[in-house]
C-alpha cells in the first residue's frame, strides 16, 4: 500500500508541475527576463527561512522559486545556445488522458541523440525566424514522454496558463485554444503541420520537483523542517567497530577525521561533516565506508563477547505466564506438531544425515550488511570517490582493504571508472549469457538485469540528478545509509532526491564556505534559493564536525582562508610546510602567498557577452608565467601549474594568448580555467586574475567569498593573485586579503612595462636576505618528480577528470543526466 501510495503523490505531483509549466508563453517568458521585472517576478516569493512550521510552510517558500528557476533555465538555453532550426513536423494522432493532450508528432531517425524524454519543445504552427518582429500566433510548450519508431510521443496542457504558482488560478488562452484545434483536427495532413524547436531538458529539475513535493512522506520530515535534532541518542543506540579498525584509524587518520567517523558510529539520523580545502575530504569518506560497512549494534557484541542488554522492568510471574501462554500456546499445552507422528520415522520430521540440525555459521559482522547510496552533485565529483574506492578499497573489520561491489549509476562515468558503471555491467552480463546486442534484447528484460545488478551492489554511487530515476525507485532493496559529498554545492530539493530510499541515515559532506550550487535565475538566487540543505542546517544550530588538518597547502597560504573562513580552526600536517617549500620561494615575489596590484589595469565587457576582461592583467600573466618557467623549466606543465579567473571571456582570452605562443602545445604547458571548473582540484602554482578594476563600480560576483576561497586556496606551494588593490578593498574579504599581503610584506605593486618589472635585477632585490642557509641547500635539492607525486592521506580532493561537469565561470550549469 506505501508503494501505491507514494507512486499515486509522485503522478499528482507530476501532473502539478506539467500543468504550471506547459502552459507558460514562451515569448512572454523572454518578454519579462528582458524587462527584468522585479515586482511580477517577486510578489509570490519567499526567502528561504532556517526552519519551518509544517510542510505547507516550507512547499509555499521552495516550490514558487523552484519555478523561477525552471523559467531561468528556459529562457537562459534561449539566450546562450545558436538557436536551432526549427523542424517540421506532422501531427499524426492525439490522444486525451487526464486533462493533457497526448499528440504524436514525426521526427527524423538523425535526431535519435538530439532529443530525449523529458525535454521541453516549443511547437508553433509558423515557422518563425529569430529577430523577427512579428510572433506567431498559435504555439505552446510540449514536453517529450518518450520515442516510439519514428514518432515522439508528447504531453501538453492546452486548457489554460497558470500566471502564479496556483494550479486554481487559471487564465484563458486564445493561441492555446488554436493549437488544441489544430492537433485534434480531423483535416488532411498539410493542415496538421507544425513546426518545433527544442527549449530545454526539464529531466533534473522534475525529479527536484517530485522529491520537493514528497517531503511529506520522508522518514526525517520533522528533523528537515525544523533543522534541529530531536533525540540526540544514546551511546546504547551507537554502533561499534571492531579493536581492529579503531586501531587503523587511530593510526591512519586525524583527530577531527577520527571524530567524524565517531559521530556517523552514533546513529544520528543527519551526520553534517564539513571538509575545508585539502583536509581529507575523500579520505574520510572512505573511513567512513569501512566503519559503517563493518559496524554493530553495541548492545550485541563487542570483540566477540555479548553485552549487557538494557532491559524494561520485570513483570511478575502471573504476568510472564499470561505472555508466554498468547505467544507460545504450545508450552501450556501439547505442542500442535508433536501430536503429528511420524509414521516411519523419515517423514520429513527428523533428520537422517545428521547434519541438518548443525547451526549455520554466520560471521555476526557480516550479519548486519548495509548498503550505502553515495551521491554527488556532479559526475567528476562523482568520479573520484567511485576512483578512490577503486584504487584503496575500504577496510573490513580485520583492517584487510578489499573493494565492496560498487555499481556507479548515470551518464558520462570518466573511462578510469567505466569497469564499475551500469553499462558496462549490463553488456558484460549479456555478452556471458550469449545475448549479443544484434539480437537487441527487450527493454524490460534489459531493466530486469540493471537491477539484478544494483540489487548485488553493496555501494551504489550515484549524481544526485540520477538517485531520483525510476531505475532506482524500482529495486527491491532500498539503502540503509546515504552519503552525498559536496553537498553544500547542491540545492535543497537536489538533496532530497536519494533520501526517498527508506535510508536510516544521511551524511552530508561539503563545505558552506567554498562555492555554492549553481542557481541560475537571479531572483531565485536573491531569495535564497541556492542555500544548502548542509548551509541551512548549519546556520539554524544542528551540529558539524569540521575537518581541521589541511595536507595541501604552504601555511603562509593557509594563514588567510583559516583566519577569515574558518575562524582561525585550520592546522596544518604535520610536513605540509616541507612538503610545499620550494626552490623559488628564495624570491619574496615568487613565494608562497603574493600579490600584485596592477593599478594601471582597466577592465572592459566585451559586447552582450554580460562577462569582463582585463587586458592589462593577462599581459601581466604572460610575463609572470614566462619568467617562471625560464628559471623552473619543471612547472611548464599542465599537471603543474595553472591560472585561473572568475571570468570566462577572461579564461577564453589567456587561453587565445598562450595559444599563440606555446602552438598547440598550450593545453600541456598550463591548465587555463574559471574558479567554478577548478573546486576539488589543485596544483603546484596557481596565478588569479581578479579582472575588476575601476575607479567606481562594484567588483560583481568577484565579491562572493565562496569563490574566493576557492581561487587562493587551489595551490599548494605558490598562489599569486593579480588584481587592482584599490577595486577590491571595496569589498570587506578583499580588503582583508590586501591588508594581509601588505602586513606580510607581500604585496607588490607592478607598473608597465611589465617585462621589465621582473628583470634580473629586480629579482636580484626580491632574494629572501635570511633564509636559512641548510634550507636554501634542501631546497636546491628537491626532487621536483617526487614533489608532484606527493599524495598524503589528506590529499583527496583532486578530481580525476577534466572539469568539464561544472558551470562555465559567470552562470554555470546543470549537470543535467
Amino acid at each position: 500500500m506505501a508503494v501505491d501510495k507514494d507512486k499515486l503523490q509522485e503522478e499528482a505531483s507530476i501532473v502539478r508541475f506539467c500543468k504550471i509549466i506547459l502552459g507558460w508563453d514562451y515569448f512572454r517568458l523572454l518578454k519579462l527576463s528582458k524587462k527584468n521585472n522585479k515586482d511580477e517576478a517577486t510578489s509570490a516569493l519567499k526567502e528561504v527561512k532556517d526552519s519551518y512550521k509544517d510542510v505547507d510552510d516550507y512547499l509555499a517558500t521552495f516550490e514558487p522559486l523552484l519555478f523561477e528557476e525552471v523559467k531561468a533555465q528556459i529562457v537562459q538555453r534561449k539566450d546562450e545556445e545558436e538557436v536551432a532550426d526549427w523542424k517540421l513536423r506532422l501531427v499524426m494522432e492525439c490522444n486525451e488522458a487526464d486533462g493533457f493532450y497526448l499528440p504524436a508528432i514525426t521526427y527524423e531517425a538523425e535526431e535519435e541523440e538530439s532529443i530525449s524524454q523529458n525535454d521541453l519543445l516549443l511547437l508553433s504552427k509558423e515557422d518563425f525566424k529569430e529577430g523577427s518582429k512579428k510572433l506567431p500566433t498559435t504555439y505552446a510548450f510540449a514536453l517529450v514522454e518518450h520515442r516510439q519508431k519514428n514518432q515522439l510521443r508528447l504531453r501538453m496542457y492546452l486548457a489554460g496558463e497558470f500566471t502564479q504558482v496556483n494550479p486554481d488560478v487559471e487564465k484563458s488562452s486564445a493561441r492555446l485554444a488554436r493549437m488544441q484545434a489544430l492537433i485534434t483536427s480531423t483535416a488532411n495532413a498539410v493542415d496538421k503541420r507544425l513546426f518545433s524547436i527544442k527549449v530545454c531538458s526539464l529531466s533534473t529539475i522534475s525529479r527536484e520537483y517530485i522529491a520537493l513535493r514528497s517531503v511529506g512522506s520522508l522518514p526525517f520530515k520533522d528533523l528537515i523542517l525544523k533543522a534541529a535534532e530531536r533525540d540526540p541518542g544514546s551511546e546504547d543506540q551507537a554502533w561499534k567497530i571492531s579493536g581492529s579498525l579503531k586501531d587503523y584509524f587511530m593510526e591512519n587518520l586525524n583527530k577531527s577525521q577520527q571524530e567524524a567517523i565517531h559521530a556517523g558510529l552514533s546513529r544520528k539520523p543527519f551526520v553534517l561533516i564539513q571538509g575545508p580545502p585539502g583536509t581529507g575530504k575523500t579520505q574520510t569518506i572512505l573511513g567512513l565506508l569501512s566503519a559503517i560497512l563493518h559496524a554493530t549494534p553495541a548492545r550485541v557484541h563487542s570483540k566477540g563477547v555479548l553485552l549487557e542488554l538494557n532491559l524494561g522492568p520485570e513483570l511478575p510471574i502471573e504476568e510472564k505466564y499470561k505472555h508466554w501462554g498468547r505467544a507460545s500456546p504450545w508450552l501450556m499445552n501439547a505442542n500442535p506438531r508433536d501430536i503429528i507422528m511420524p509414521i516411519d520415522g523419515d517423514d520429513g520430521f527428523f533428520p537422517t544425515s545428521g547434519n541438518e540440525m548443525k547451526p549455520e555459521v554466520v560471521n555476526s559482522r557480516r550479519k548486519y550488511r548495509l548498503r550505502v547510496l553515495v551521491c554527488a552533485p556532479s559526475n567528476s565529483a562523482l568520479d573520484e570517490i567511485v576512483l578512490r574506492l577503486l584504487k584503496t578499497g575500504v577496510r573490513d573489520e580485520n583492517v584487510r582493504a578489499y573493494t565492496p561491489k560498487v555499481v556507479r549509476i548515470g551518464l558520462k562515468p570518466h573511462h578510469s571508472v567505466e569497469a564499475v558503471s551500469l553499462d558496462y555491467l549490463v553488456n558484460q552480463k549479456r555478452e556471458l549469457a550469449g545475448d549479443k546486442p544484434k539480437q537487441s534484447s527487450t527493454a524490460k528484460d534489459i531493466d530486469s538485469l540493471r537491477a539484478a545488478i544494483l540489487d548485488e551492489a553493496v555501494i551504489v554511487c550515484s549524481t544526485l540528478s540520477f538517485s531520483g530515476s525510476a531505475l532506482l525507485s524500482k529495486l527491491s532493496s532500498g539503502f540503509d545509509v546515504v552519503i552525498i559529498d559536496e553537498a553544500a554545492q547542491a540545492v535543497e530539493p537536489a538533496t532530497l532526491l536519494p533520501l526517498s530510499s527508506g535510508c536510516k541515515q544521511v551524511f552530508l559532506i561539503g563545505d558552506p564556505v567554498q562555492l555554492p550550487a549553481t542557481v541560475i535565475s537571479p531572483v531565485a538566487e536573491k531569495f535564497g534559493y541556492a542555500t544548502s540543505l548542509f548551509k541551512r542546517f548549519q546556520r539554524a544550530g544542528y551540529p558539524v564536525k569540521m575537518l581541521k588538518t589541511q595536507y595541501r597547502m604552504h601555511p603562509e597560504i593557509r594563514s588567510f582562508p583559516s583566519k577569515e573562513f574558518y575562524d582561525e580552526a585550520l592546522e596544518d600536517g604535520s610536513d605540509v610546510e616541507d612538503q610545499t617549500t620550494r626552490e623559488w620561494h628564495k624570491y619574496r615575489c615568487f613565494g608562497p602567498f603574493c600579490f600584485f596590484d596592477i593599478h594601471e589595469g582597466k577592465e572592459s565587457q566585451p559586447s552582450g557577452s554580460g562577462s569582463w576582461v582585463n587586458t592589462d592583467e593577462i599581459e601581466f600573466v604572460l610575463a609572470l608565467y614566462n619568467k617562471l618557467i625560464t628559471m623552473h623549466p619543471e612547472l611548464k606543465s599542465s599537471s603543474q601549474f595553472a591560472i585561473i579567473s572568475p571570468y570566462r571571456h577572461q579564461v577564453k582570452l589567456l587561453q587565445e594568448r598562450f595559444q599563440e605562443t606555446f602552438g598547440v602545445e598550450s593545453k600541456r604547458v598550463v591548465d587555463i580555467g574559471t574558479i567554478d571548473g577548478f573546486q576539488g582540484r589543485e596544483k603546484d602554482v596557481v596565478i588569479f586574475s581578479c579582472v575588476r578594476a575601476s575607479k567606481d563600480r562594484g567588483i560583481g560576483f568577484v565579491s562572493d567569498f565562496r569563490r574566493m576561497n576557492v581561487g587562493i586556496t587551489r595551490a599548494k606551494s605558490s598562489v599569486l593573485v593579480v588584481g587592482s588593490a584599490s577595486t577590491l578593498k571595496r569589498d570587506e574579504h578583499w580588503n582583508n586579503l590586501v591588508e594581509s599581503a601588505e602586513e606580510r610584506g607581500c604585496l607588490f605593486k607592478v607598473g608597465k612595462p611589465y617585462t621589465s618589472f621582473l628583470n634580473d635585477e629586480y629579482l636580484e632585490s626580491m632574494k629572501v636576505i635570511n633564509m636559512d642557509a641548510q634550507m636554501m641547500e634542501d631546497m636546491d635539492d628537491l626532487d621536483n618528480d617526487n614533489v608532484a607525486a606527493y599524495n598524503m592521506a589528506g590529499d583527496a580532493d583532486q578530481a580525476p577528470v577534466e572539469d568539464n561537469d561544472y558551470g562555465d565561470g559567470d552562470v554555470g550549469g546543470y549537470d543535467d543526466d
